[in-house]
């Protein structure tokens, strides 16, 4: 059923909620304030110092929503629990983009980013939230695994009031504003921070010791957001500035090494706080205890990269760490990186080279010249551009990178030991059970390319019988 003039759009919706989030999690980690500070110092010096990158932005309707670009993580433990937070997130218009399956990584996950998937949607406001499902047949230990999975099954992350209000969003194809206020409302308790855990202090250990994730996802009442990430323009500087904002970063940025043409995604973080928690005594009491979990994370987005392009990333970074795999503590963080920035020699570091050699995706549109131009009776778009008539601009990569995902969340576990699991990416499963097909991240960013050059053909008017 489509959304009418009385209902709210799903992008107001998720716009309210990722204001709400926020606003949730700078009073629950004061720290993330400060980042939110830093990265808005940072981002208005890089466009002060570039006049010609910020006029792009601005062109290209990109500039205003920086400011707004959050996303968010949370980690679920049932199958149910997934299928429902799909039916939540269709109500703000975020749907499951990519499949990613971080186990080849040691951590015991496999994950989706629900998203907005239009321009427009995207430009409205490009909330995104990696989520990642518990891989319990990862766990060796059977009797551990039970127990985990009758703690699991016991628990409800939804209010029935988050559930009611998506189910009417369905049944009438939206919400109108009394319900969409409500809604964002319940939905933000599925995400907060709860001190109680929902196991004794002995379990949470020996989920501990399987893996520091497994234990945040098992013990507590919900998947409480760990962290909530700002979009820099320049995460060197915002990595070399934090501790002058007294946050101590992780030692290595994840992702590519620094380049003129940002490509992909690079991530950094401050450590995860070691927060007051307690546990559920066999007397019924309360026992204090320690959990660390959330922490803050700042992203820098460059161009999304075709399979060619995505392929010799891969075999660049695969190449480095060969030579060189970035300590737990840091130790050789400078040897890494040196090692890093020498794979990623060849990769291209300018626009032209990337596209003539189609390893990233790109937006054309017509210049000023184009759009004065008379009718074309030709059909080649390297001609155009040539002739001045249409220009390129780098699609910025909305997804996300499974070896730095597991490197950030390695790091802000503080799990220094290595932990070996079978790797068996299974996306059928996870799709099942989702509840639907994640989509392509290839297949989305080639649509946007193709449709961005039919519409230049429009506008210069080509037709096969002007040929």
């Amino acid at each position: 059923m489509p959304v009418t003039r009385l209902h709210v759009s799903p992008d107001e919706i998720r716009h309210a909620f990722s204001a709400a989030m926020s606003d949730m999690y700078r009073k629950e980690v004061p720290a993330y304030g400060t980042l939110m500070e830093l990265v808005s110092e940072v981002n208005a010096e890089t466009l002060a110092a570039n006049p010609e990158f910020q006029e792009r932005l601005d062109e290209t309707d990109s500039l205003a929503r920086i400011s707004e670009e959050r996303h968010g993580a949370i980690r679920l433990g049932t199958a149910a629990e997934l299928a429902m937070m799909r039916r939540i997130f269709a109500v703000m218009g975020m749907y499951p983009v990519g499949y990613y399956d971080l186990s080849t990584a040691g951590v015991p996950v496999h994950s989706t980013a629900f998203r907005p998937v239009g321009e427009a949607a995207l430009k409205r406001n490009p909330f995104r939230v990696f989520t990642s499902l518990l891989r319990l047949d990862l766990i060796a230990n059977e009797m551990l695994r039970a127990e985990a999975e009758a703690v699991l099954a016991g628990r409800r992350i939804f209010t029935e009031g988050a559930i009611a209000l998506a189910e009417k969003a369905e049944k009438d194809g939206g919400l109108g504003q009394g319900d969409a206020d409500r809604f964002v409302s319940e939905v933000l308790e599925t995400f907060r921070w709860h001190d109680r855990a929902n196991v004794s202090a002995e379990l949470y250990h020996r989920l501990h010791d399987a893996h520091r994730l497994i234990a945040d996802v098992v013990s507590f009442k919900g998947p409480h957001i760990n962290h909530l990430t700002p979009r820099t323009l320049d995460i060197d500087l915002v990595q070399a500035r934090m501790p002058g904002h007294g946050i101590v970063p992780k030692a290595v940025v994840e992702g590519p090494p620094t380049h003129q043409c940002p490509i992909l995604l690079r991530q950094t973080s401050f450590k995860a706080l070691e927060e007051p928690v307690s546990f559920c005594a066999e007397d019924g009491s309360w026992q204090a205890g320690s959990h660390t979990a959330r922490f803050g994370e700042i992203e820098q987005r460059g161009i999304a990269l075709t399979p060619k392009g995505r392929a010799l990333y891969d075999a660049l970074l695969t190449d480095s760490r060969g030579i060189v795999r970035p300590a737990g503590d840091g130790s050789n963080a400078r040897e890494y990186e040196a090692a890093l920035a020498k794979a990623f020699e060849r990769f291209p570091d300018n626009w032209e080279e990337i596209r003539a050699q189609e390893l990233g995706y790109f937006s054309y549109s017509l210049t000023e010249k184009g759009r004065k131009a008379g009718n074309r009776t030709d059909d080649n778009l390297e001609q155009w551009i040539a002739d001045g008539l249409v220009q390129f601009d780098p699609i910025v990569y909305e997804d996300f990178l499974p070896v730095s995902a597991a490197g950030i969340f390695q790091s802000n576990l503080g799990d220094d030991a290595q932990h070996e699991f079978a790797a068996s990416p299974n996306q059928l499963h996870f799709e099942a059970e989702l509840g639907t097909s994640v989509l392509n991240e290839f297949d989305h960013y080639a649509g946007i390319e193709q449709a961005s050059i039919e519409a230049c053909r429009r506008a210069l008017n080509w037709t096969e019988a002007a040929e």
